[in-house]
This record gives structure tokens, C-alpha cells and sequence, in this order.
């Protein structure tokens, strides 16, 4: 019998697809948006082109390149922007950067956002914002933030290079897993995390059976783009696991890392992930042997480790450029005992449980 518990849900739209990109400007005008501030990454500059083109009227201005993290000075310059402007809508596409500035808006001023995802960071299905300020980050949970409309266009993540493809595939697993053991854990979290995990570990592995784009004349071939549809619904998934178990003691202190060191977002929880789970999967016998099999691993710190290494990501802070010095520091600055995760993490040293 299943115990009791409760569970939140929030709503979003889901539009998925291949080319869905074409369909961002009628669902604009779905949401009822007259005003549309356009935010974007480096990397998806062509797509904001094409949807500056098709949101014609609505189109109300843009906003080019993002920093991770989202600083405050940033914040407060598109804050500015989008009431120059005076948006009452944001389309935001690009990774967690493009969809984090987005909500830094909607944290102060009446907009809906739409996001547009071209990685696997999963921010675009939680109501969780994050800003920066004098080498602290600051978190919260709000409402206000959450994206009304998701669309996945698994053709806007092809060109993503394996590394990067890597970096967000451990930061979308790191939602499956710490949505198993928070105190906001319940069942439906649990399945939506293991088939979330199953989803992004089988495109992954596909993806690094041939590393290269596959094309046949030109074109990128049906197992390419089944691939990154498995990423993007494992991504969707483990953001609705998330968003519903809340954060833990993984992301809290990936939180900490990132914003007073300013290291890397994804690649921290690559490294982080698997010294964490080496400590807590054990509190949850039952959803830690139902994510080895998602996994296919006979444990799940050693699986997520090696998962990682095969993919060439940073398995250390130390890699990623933090000091001992830091981490120590880190551990002092936590409001709990992770010494021992961060030193094993600082390392890169492999969780126990099977032969190097």
C-alpha cells in the first residue's frame, strides 16, 4: 500500500515537436501577449531571428547574450528593458541563463513567459529563480516566474556540441535524483524522476554510440533527432520532478558553489552529483533500485560517476578551478556537514562500490 503524502503540481503548457519553433508566435498570441520581449543566448541567435520575423507586431524588443547565474547588475538592465519596452510578455530561449533572466523579470513586473529550451537544464518546468549578488546567490520559489508556455523543438538542440550535450544531461539527472530524497518526495515525483532518468539516459548513451552528426545528403538522420527528443522529454520531466519535490541538499550547495566562485552550472553538478548520492540514495532504498535500473547500474553514485566520465565532463572542482582553500571554505559556509561530499568532490574521487 502506498503510504500517504502530498504532492503539488504546476501548470504548463507543453508544445513538442519537431519545428514547434514555427508555432512560438501563435502561442504568443495564445497567451494574449501584445508586447513581447525577445531573450536570448549566443548560440540561439538564428531561432530568435526566426521568431522576431513571426511575432511581427507583438514583437517588442530584444535582448542578446545572458550570463549564468543570472547577476543582479543583468537583472536590473533587463528589468529596465522589458519596461522601456513595456512587455507584458517574454519569449525566452536558449538554457537555464536565457530562462533564469527571463524570470528575474517576472519576479518584479506583470509578464508571462514563454520559453523556448536549447539544452537540458529544466528551469524552463520549475518556478525556481536564482540571482547573484557580491558572491552570494540568492534562490526563492514563486509562481509568478513559472513559464505558462514550454515549446520543445528538438531540432534547435542538433547542432549542441557533445560537451555541452554532456554538461546538461548530468544537470537534468541531478533533478531526477535529488527529486527522490527531499522532504517534498512523494511517489509521483519518484516515477517522474526514474522515467526522467531512463528518457535522458538512453538518448545519451545513443548520442555517444556515434558522437558525430549522423546525415544522410545533408540532412541529420531519424536516430539523431529521436535522441535529442529523449533528451528534451527526459529534461521536461525532470524539471516537473523537481518543481514538485523541491531542492536538496545537492542543489543547495551547487547554489553556493556557483554563486561565490562562479563555477560552471552544469559541470558543478556533474561533479557534485555523484559524492552526494554516495551519502543520501540510501535514505531511499526503493527509489535509489528503481533509478539503478533506470540507469542500468548496480549503484548509483559509481553509475553516475562513470556515466559522467565517459562523457569527458569534469568529475572534480578541482578541474572546474576551485581551490582546496575554497572548498574548505564551502564546507565552512553550509548550513550542514558536507565537508567530506566537497573534499571527495574537490578530488574527483570515485564514489565507492566497484573497481576503478
Amino acid at each position: 500500500m502506498t503510504d500517504s503524502f502530498v504532492h503539488t503540481s504546476y501548470a504548463s503548457r507543453v508544445v513538442f515537436g519537431p519545428g514547434t519553433l514555427e508555432q512560438v508566435a501563435a502561442e504568443v498570441e495564445l497567451l494574449g501577449v501584445r508586447r513581447a520581449l525577445v531573450i536570448a543566448t549566443g548560440s540561439a541567435q538564428q531561432a530568435a531571428d526566426v521568431v522576431e520575423e513571426a511575432l511581427t507586431e507583438r514583437f517588442a524588443g530584444r535582448i542578446d547574450g545572458v550570463r549564468q547565474h543570472v547577476p543582479t547588475e543583468v537583472a536590473e538592465a533587463a528589468r529596465a528593458t522589458a519596461r522601456e519596452v513595456e512587455a507584458d510578455g517574454i519569449v525566452a530561449i536558449g538554457g537555464g541563463s536565457a530562462i533564469g533572466l527571463a524570470k528575474a523579470i517576472a519576479l518584479t513586473a506583470d509578464v508571462k513567459i514563454l520559453a523556448v529550451p536549447t539544452t537540458y537544464a529544466g528551469s524552463e518546468m520549475t518556478p525556481v529563480w536564482g540571482e547573484t549578488s557580491g558572491g552570494s546567490k540568492t534562490t526563492g520559489t514563486d509562481v509568478r516566474v513559472l513559464p505558462k508556455t514550454v515549446v520543445y523543438d528538438p531540432m534547435l538542440t542538433l547542432q549542441l556540441p557533445l560537451h555541452t550535450t554532456a554538461a546538461s544531461v548530468a544537470n537534468a539527472l541531478a533533478h531526477c535524483v535529488e527529486a527522490v530524497w527531499t522532504e517534498r518526495a512523494n511517489p509521483i515525483t519518484e516515477t517522474a524522476a526514474v522515467e526522467a532518468a531512463k528518457a535522458l539516459a538512453d538518448g545519451f548513451r545513443e548520442l555517444l554510440r556515434e558522437p558525430e552528426p549522423r546525415s544522410q545528403h545533408g540532412l541529420t538522420s531519424p536516430a539523431d533527432l529521436s535522441a535529442r527528443g529523449e533528451l528534451l522529454f527526459g529534461a521536461c520531466l525532470a524539471g516537473s520532478a523537481l518543481a514538485s519535490a523541491g531542492t536538496g541538499v545537492h542543489h543547495k550547495l551547487c547554489h553556493l558553489l556557483g554563486g561565490t566562485y562562479n563555477l560552471p552550472h552544469a559541470e558543478t553538478h556533474a561533479a557534485v552529483l555523484p559524492q552526494v548520492a554516495r551519502v543520501k540514495a540510501a535514505e531511499v532504498p526503493r527509489a535509489k533500485a528503481r533509478l539503478e535500473e533506470a540507469l542500468q547500474t548496480d549503484d548509483l553514485a559509481t553509475g553516475l560517476f562513470d556515466l559522467f566520465k565517459a562523457a569527458n565532463i569534469p568529475t572534480s572542482l578541482q578541474a572546474l578551478g576551485l581551490t582546496r582553500e575554497q572548498a574548505a571554505e564551502a564546507a565552512d559556509r553550509f548550513p550542514g556537514d558536507v565537508e567530506e561530499i566537497l573534499t571527495r568532490a574537490w578530488a574527483g574521487t570515485r564514489p565507492e562500490g566497484a573497481e576503478r
